[in-house]
């Protein structure tokens, strides 16, 4: 059970998941529900049995109890969804069986009213697997969780898309698509146009970054999202044009070939306020891009300042436009920190040790059970 089914770091995650349990021999079946189901065909071909929007209304929770009777595990996503298939597993008996996956620190826990009820809701479930060690304590303080029931699992994710990509990288093709010089220094921003990924800086840090004269003018973004459920990207166009960044700055929105235009970048780069993880920070190390972000939440736990990137305080665009320009006229340090993170992610963040964690907790569960 997931909330959307629309291109995030959530949905990503769970597709991962989804292949390789089914590669394993289990079935899986999904159900959503809101949103247009961008990756529901996806989740098809990766083996599941059932893909479904049950709505977001009332009804929702029946609905859930009713494929919920026909499952071992019953694994929810998201704070909707949580809350949803923690309700119907209270009214309908299958608490037992019910695993909660939390995969960011959800910034509704921070109102007094939602922390008070999702320490009752969120407690329902049998187990809370976080993604990182900084949700975890999230939750807890903010959420209320009982951390005895708490496990980590890092995200693990598919490198062979992104290492054939590297392999096969096309710089200047892809700076011809865009209409940029050969000599362009490309960084990338794959993200929802979201407060939370906090746009306007990434902007306003190009702005100041390209008045460098031995490098600015060489400074090309390139924006790689959409924002399905509000006006996050209208807004970022509008600061865009305040600034006059011009053809500095493209709007790609969402596209089929991130690995692509991943590497044939120079520098990933995304201004966030908070993460969960950030599983597209894994994406860019995995295609040997290295990263300018922001040291909040849990990016330290996946970006290894000054090892694998360059980390700046949050909602400070002047020490983002710095960690631009130190990336950007150090060639020699940009393959240092690609290098790096290739191997970050090879050793840590790997496939198969996520879907072999996470059922392990499945196991867990249902031994509880005496299943």
């Amino acid at each position: 059970m997931i909330t959307t089914l629309d291109v995030g770091g959530a949905e990503v995650h769970l597709l991962s998941q989804v292949k390789g349990q089914v590669a394993r021999g289990h079935r899986v079946r999904v159900a959503y529900l809101k949103g247009d189901g961008a990756l529901a065909g996806d989740f098809r071909k990766a083996g599941a049995d059932l893909v479904t929007a049950l709505g977001s209304g009332p009804g929702c929770v029946s609905r859930i109890a009713r494929l919920a009777t026909e499952a071992d595990i019953v694994h929810s996503h998201l704070l909707k969804a949580d809350a949803a298939t923690a309700l119907a597993a209270r009214l309908w008996g299958f608490r037992s069986r019910l695993i909660s996956g939390k995969h960011n620190d959800e910034r509704a826990l921070l109102r007094p009213w939602v922390s008070r009820i999702h320490g009752v809701v969120g407690n329902w479930p049998a187990r809370t697997i976080v993604l990182s060690d900084h949700v975890g304590r999230f939750v807890v303080e903010h959420g209320r969780l009982n951390q005895e029931n708490m496990r980590r699992v890092y995200y693990g994710i598919d490198r062979t898309p992104f290492e054939h990509a590297a392999r096969d990288a096309d710089p200047k093709g892809v700076r011809g698509e865009f209409g940029w010089p050969e000599d362009s220094i490309v960084m990338i921003c794959v993200a929802r146009f979201a407060a939370q990924k906090a746009h306007e800086i990434l902007l306003q840090a190009l702005d100041a970054a390209r008045r460098d004269e031995r490098v600015g003018s060489r400074l090309r973004l390139l924006l790689v999202g959409d924002d399905p459920f509000g006006q996050g990207k209208r807004l970022a166009e509008d600061e865009a044009s305040r600034l006059e960044l011009g053809a500095l700055v493209q709007f790609a929105g969402i596209r089929r070939d991130v690995p692509r235009l991943m590497a044939a970048s120079d520098l990933f780069v995304m201004a966030s306020r908070w993460e969960g993880l950030g599983l597209v920070f894994l994406e860019a190390m995995a295609a040997g891009v290295p990263v300018v972000s922001t040291d909040v939440s849990a990016i330290p736990e996946v970006v290894v300042n000054g090892e694998t990137g360059r980390l700046v305080p949050r909602d400070d665009a002047g020490r983002l436009a710095a960690g631009m320009l130190e990336a950007a006229l150090n060639p020699d340090l940009r393959k240092r920190w690609a290098a790096a993170g290739v191997e970050r992610v090879a050793s840590a963040f790997g496939l198969d040790r996520m879907v072999d964690e996470t059922l392990a907790i499945y196991e867990e569960v249902l031994a509880q059970q005496g299943a």
